[in-house]
């Protein structure tokens, strides 16, 4: 007889309604994208640092998005810093830019809250799950379709350019810097998508014939409870209190 106890597994947030996930990661992303103050970027990180602590995601693979997006980053502070007009520090035989730090220095903050968010509310939804909220949501049926193809699709174009390039390779061809090089990566690019153009056309085909006819229908039904009412008032009340510190209200 098993008398085990179990944890009690506390707040998660893949059992919030995903509709209400993804209208909340969507408005968090615009306020985020519209502050210009590093403090209410700032705030930004804080609220995506805590809905990832709530989403608790395998820390590999966060790290390893995490460092896609900072490679991006790292490139704007070698460039802005030096480039961008305003008042000239010196350091060392450099001259940096405070307004161009500080620029890099906001995007940085607002690139990684915005990541943090997306991650915590909407990572973990399937694509079939993400365009049925999106449907429920009211957004445009024909935005939904190209979706859900798009997430169907992508890894078999991946495949099939894997496959393009192994059978270069078998005929010796090294991808290297060179003329002949790029010719034969660009005859297998025409080639990708000549073969996508023409598994397209079998794709159609094939839903036409079984009656499809630019909707797709669910009987996928979310029901919103009192927590996901709740998660919302709190992330559009913590919004808020970003919108109001960029206006100055909150400044001390």
């Amino acid at each position: 007889m098993n008398t085990a106890v179990r944890k009690p597994r506390g707040l998660d947030l893949r059992d919030f309604d995903p509709r209400v996930r993804l209208a909340l990661a969507a408005l968090a992303a615009l306020c985020l994208a519209l502050v210009r103050q590093i403090p209410s970027s700032l705030l930004g990180l804080a609220l995506g640092l805590a809905l990832l602590g709530l989403a608790r995601p395998p820390l590999a693979a966060l790290l390893r998005r995490l460092a896609a997006i900072n490679v991006f980053v790292l490139f704007l502070w070698c460039v802005l810093p030096f480039t961008a007009p305003g008042e000239q520090i010196p350091l060392g035989p450099l001259d940096v830019s405070s307004d161009g730090a500080r620029l890099a220095l906001l995007i940085s903050f607002k690139a990684n809250a915005v990541f943090c968010v997306f991650q915590a509310l909407a990572n973990d939804i399937s694509p079939a799950e993400a365009g049925c909220a999106l449907k429920r949501l009211g957004c445009p049926a024909k935005l939904i379709f190209v979706f859900l193809l798009t997430g169907r699709y992508v890894h078999l174009l991946t495949e099939e350019w894997r496959n393009l390039m192994a059978a270069a390779k078998l005929r010796a061809f090294e991808p290297r810097a060179g003329l002949r090089a790029w010719r034969v990566m660009a005859c297998l690019l025409g080639l990708l998508l000549v073969r996508c153009y023409d598994r397209s056309r079998r794709v159609n085909e094939a839903m036409r014939l079984r009656a499809f006819t630019g909707n797709f229908r669910t009987v996928t039904e979310f029901r919103a409870r009192g927590a996901d009412a709740a998660l919302a008032a709190a992330v559009f009340l913590y919004l808020a209190g970003i919108g109001l510190t960029e206006a100055g209200f909150l400044h001390a």
